[in-house]
């Protein structure tokens, strides 16, 4: 009895395992289940506020913010804002890498900047799009369970955090030479 009830007892604990490893599979599918649909409804969000008419004979398209922005200058924006809120708490539910949610953000404060300009930032929000953008970064990671960041993304994060430093840098060195020059 006890050389077989031993390896008995020693398989029980090894089931239960594997019935716990099932189980939290199971709840990790439905955690993505449900993630995948979250990710659906935004982008359906997204393609009306950005494609909702397409011009024909292009790939171009024109949607609710362009026309909201036309009609009432400030409200396009205030949707797209919202908007990309949406897109951004969607990457994080999803687990997306901090990299791909640091070029999302890079890619709103383009589009916030480039907007800045009157008449011509209603032109640029309609080339930049940036919840387009930020839902194909959102899509891209929608079939992964772990998701994982990409050398390009590192790449355009690194290239815009040295932009952002030269453009912080740039004007005190020129202030430092202009004063050096006058004393």
């Amino acid at each position: 009895m006890s050389a077989h009830a031993a390896t008995f007892t020693a398989d029980v604990p090894a089931v239960s395992i594997e019935s716990s490893a099932v189980a939290d599979a199971e709840r990790m599918a439905d955690t993505h289940l449900a993630r995948t649909d979250e990710v659906e409804k935004v982008g359906t969000m997204v393609r009306w506020l950005e494609d909702i008419v397409r011009v024909p004979g292009t790939k171009f398209g024109i949607g609710l913010d362009a026309l909201l922005g036309f009609v009432l200058p400030g409200v396009g924006d205030a949707v797209t804002g919202a908007m990309a809120l949406s897109l951004l708490v969607t990457a994080m539910r999803r687990g997306v890498p901090r990299v791909v949610v640091l070029r999302m953000f890079l890619n709103i404060a383009v589009d916030v900047v480039g907007g800045l300009v009157p008449v011509l930032g209603d032109a640029f929000d309609l080339v930049w799009r940036s919840n387009v953008r930020n839902l194909e970064l959102l899509e891209r990671h929608q079939g992964e369970l772990e998701p994982k960041a990409r050398r390009g993304d590192y790449a355009i994060v690194a290239g815009a955090v040295t932009l952002v430093a030269a453009s912080v840098a740039a004007p005190v060195f020129a202030v430092g030479y202009l004063l050096g020059l006058l004393f």
